[in-house]
Formats: structure tokens, sequence, C-alpha cells
């Protein structure tokens, strides 16, 4: 499957990422609506995204989360009833929610932020397994 890969050591901290993530999704630059989230702590950087583990479909009430047939991981809308129980289950912290919106979003590895990273710290590539953000499959 193809997932967002993330190499700490390149990145530079711009958050140019967040930006495209949110206008690309939202229509709008606000880092609370981008799916991805870029951390700085004690000089070093980490990533925070959905590395595609699935472990949040089965706490869904609804069933509003299933795999498509690449492997990622998608919440259907529609279905969503907006109990947050994904957020609060997901072991990366990596499914998210805004004040403002009805239901949480999550990275869904479409590739614009890693298009649009300046410092190439970003990248899609193809794993068997999916791992923690920041770890190589």
């Amino acid at each position: 499957m193809k997932v967002l890969s993330f190499t700490p050591e390149l990145c530079v901290g711009c958050h140019v990422c967040e930006e495209v993530c949110s206008e690309t999704w939202f229509k709008v630059v606000d880092p609370a609506r981008s799916r991805i989230r870029i951390i700085e702590k004690d000089g070093s950087m980490s990533a925070l995204y959905c590395v595609q583990a699935g472990d949040c479909i089965a706490v869904c009430p609804v069933n509003a989360l299933s795999r498509n047939k690449q492997g990622i991981v998608l919440l259907k809308k529609k279905e969503c009833v907006g109990c947050l129980s994904c957020v609060g289950f997901c072991p990366y912290g990596a499914m998210f929610f805004h004040p403002d919106d009805t239901t949480p979003f999550k990275c869904v590895a479409c590739g614009k932020c890693a298009e649009a990273c300046p410092a190439g710290a970003l990248e899609i590539v193809e794993v068997e397994t999916p791992s923690a953000p920041g770890v190589q499959a």
C-alpha cells in the first residue's frame, strides 16, 4: 500500500505541508485543519499523520470507517455521527477534528504535502505493513 513517509532529518519546520493540506481539503490555510501536523521539540522535528494502520475501523459504532482497495482508511462523512470515538482511540493521535466541523478527518495519503515539501522530508512510499509516523517500514 502507498502511505506517507516522513524523514525528520530533512524537515526544516516550514509547515508548508500543513498549509497545502488544509487548503486542499478545506479551502483555507489553517494548520488546525491540516491532516498532518509538524511538531518541533527540543530541536528535533516529528510529524503526526495517519499511517493507515486501521485500528480506528473497529471502534466506529456506525461503520463509517473502512479501507479502500488501495489500503487507505477512509471516513464516509455521510455515515459519521460525529461521536469522535476514532479520534480518542487512534494510537498515533492522527485522527483530527476541528470545532467548526461535524466529522473528524485524517490523512488519506493524497501526496499533496509531499509534492509541496521544499526539503523533501515527505514522500509517498510503498509499504507492506503500516508503521508509526517517522518510522521507516
